[in-house]
């Protein structure tokens, strides 16, 4: 492969970066979960992939100054979403973990998702979904 990109490269990169922002949107307002914002799901499903984790690492995660993920998770606490844990060795050291409330609310929020998801995947032809299963595991490759 050559170092040049062909405008033809550049316009594919375009359409898929504009339909994965649309679908990462729609996919967000499907969920609709009342009190929670879309960064509180976000750093939930962090907290939950990862397991337990200090705020600073969950903002590194996030890609969020510290002190927006530190409202976010007091938000989430408030609701009942998360708790903090002290260190048992290093008192200084807390972390947050997700409580069955939390894990409830993102199975929810999941379940809407893919129920979307399904709904508009039904009226497509055999031959678009395996057209779809073959571009989802070739945008798995390109984000790992």
């Amino acid at each position: 492969m050559t170092p040049f990109t062909t405008s033809a490269e550049l316009d594919l990169a375009s359409r898929i970066r504009l339909v994965v922002t649309r679908l990462a949107r729609r996919l967000r307002q499907q969920a609709d979960l009342a009190g929670v914002s879309p960064t509180q799901i976000a750093a939930l499903s962090t907290i939950e992939r990862s397991g337990p984790m200090t705020l600073g690492a969950l903002a590194k995660v996030e890609q969020v100054a510290p002190p927006t993920i530190t409202a976010a998770v007091d938000r989430l606490k408030d609701q009942g979403l998360v708790k903090r844990q002290v260190d048992a060795i290093d008192r200084r050291v807390v972390r947050v973990e997700v409580t069955v409330a939390g894990r409830k609310l993102l199975d929810k929020s999941r379940s809407r998702k893919n129920a979307y998801l399904e709904r508009r995947l039904r009226d497509l032809s055999s031959a678009d979904r395996a057209t779809l299963e073959r571009a989802a595991q070739i945008l798995e490759g390109v984000i790992e």
